[in-house]
């Protein structure tokens, strides 16, 4: 398996269910690696890899929802698509508000499996901008540091000077470096990149 194609990751221990799903990513060009066991495939997961998964919700020793859980504590992002042969609402509500993408009963269509992978990629994406901002953000001094925070907070540059004990153009000099660094134009735009480093991930 291809280190970096989209894969569509199935977990099913019934045999038949497996190979049938299976099928599937071929309709949307896309690889499948099937698993019998979330023990299985937890010591397969590359989180590197573009993927969705397809996951049985009632299986032995470790069920779809205790799988999903073991991903979050791993820090797992991958978009999870429950299957029960049977709706069941409270163990759907369930699986939703811990993260999961949809819950459905079998057979899956191919659109969802497209709709998964978009989820996907938009938050890779997201993921990458947010380390990128990080990044940025670990460059700077902890002087800058000090001086991005009283910006942050609506300090004018005398006020921030007053504070630090230091002279207004000195203050001038950190706030544009600040500013370059962090690769933005306007204080709006400066505020809202910091807001969304500091913002909690989901």
């Amino acid at each position: 398996m291809n280190e970096r194609s989209p894969t569509v990751f199935v977990v099913d221990d019934d045999a038949a269910v497996r190979k049938a799903v299976a099928r599937l990513p071929h309709s949307v060009r896309i690889e499948a690696a099937v698993f019998a066991s979330p023990v299985e495939f937890l010591a397969a997961y590359d989180p590197d890899i573009p993927s969705c998964l397809l996951l049985d919700l009632e299986m032995p020793d470790l069920n779809g929802l205790e799988l999903q859980q073991a991903l979050t504590e791993r820090g797992g992002a991958l978009p999870i698509i429950f299957l029960s042969a049977h709706g069941d609402v409270p163990l759907s509500v369930q699986a939703v508000k811990a993260g999961a993408s949809d819950f459905l009963t079998k057979p899956v269509r191919d659109q969802v499996l497209r709709a998964a992978f978009e989820k996907d990629r938009v938050a890779r994406l997201v993921r990458a901008e947010l380390t990128g901002i990080e990044a940025r953000l670990a460059t700077l001094t902890p002087r800058e540091h000090e001086v991005l925070e009283r910006v942050i907070a609506g300090q004018l540059n005398k006020q921030i000077a007053g504070d630090l004990g230091t002279g207004e153009h000195t203050i001038k000099v950190h706030r544009a470096r600040v500013m370059g660094q962090m690769k933005v134009e306007s204080l709006a735009e400066f505020v809202r990149l910091v807001e969304r480093a500091r913002a909690p991930r989901r």
